[in-house]
């Protein structure tokens, strides 16, 4: 393992996570801008507010295995240590796209991603406590938050600490995108899942 090929797991993960799915989609549709209504993400659950439930689960979809693409990829070609620089890339590259002046999404779904790219075992505890959680709430911030939680403990408990702490600076990074949603939060003035924009 090289400092280069580190470098080019980086790159190749951040150009591959700032592909912006739920933008193209929506436009392909005739659906218009996502940016323009709700919360001006790009995201699946921003899409999901223009009405289309098949968009946006394209969306979740794509936005995810191009974590899990990164991830896998990276580490085929290069090892562990560049699949997790392709890892932060990615996510990097969802939030901040190179192509859309750095304004992406949250990294939810890239995160699910990147946890499945790893092992399913990564994604189990992130996918479990984030249905749980939207079922009973309704809230899809407060699932993204949980969720990113468990997925972290996970790995703790299972002692992948390397990639344990990977996790904990992509969920430190969810908690920074998500500072507003948390304000609604505890004001109950957060948007539920399924409201249109």
């Amino acid at each position: 393992m090289t400092m280069f090929e580190i470098f080019v797991a980086l790159i190749g993960g951040y150009l591959l996570g700032s592909i912006p799915f739920g933008l193209l989609l929506t436009r392909a549709a005739g659906m218009g801008d996502v940016r323009a209504i709700g919360s001006g993400n790009i995201g699946a659950t921003n899409v999901l507010r223009m009405g289309n439930k098949k968009i946006a689960a394209a969306t979740l979809l794509l936005d995810a295995l191009k974590g899990t693409f990164a991830v896998v990829l990276a580490n085929q070609l290069f090892g562990m240590d560049a699949a997790m620089a392709a890892a932060f890339g990615a996510f990097m590259g969802h939030l901040y796209p190179v192509w859309l002046k750095f304004k992406g999404g949250k990294g939810v779904a890239t995160f699910a991603g990147i946890s499945l790219g790893f092992s399913w075992h990564v994604l189990a505890p992130f996918a479990i406590i984030w249905l749980l959680t939207a079922f009973i709430s309704r809230y899809s911030s407060l699932a993204a938050l949980l969720g990113s939680v468990a997925a972290t403990a996970g790995l703790f408990w299972v002692e992948r600490y390397s990639l344990g702490y990977l996790f904990v600076v992509l969920t430190v990074i969810v908690f920074f995108k998500h500072r507003e949603n948390i304000s609604r939060l505890l004001k109950g003035t957060e948007s539920k899942i399924g409201k249109k924009g």
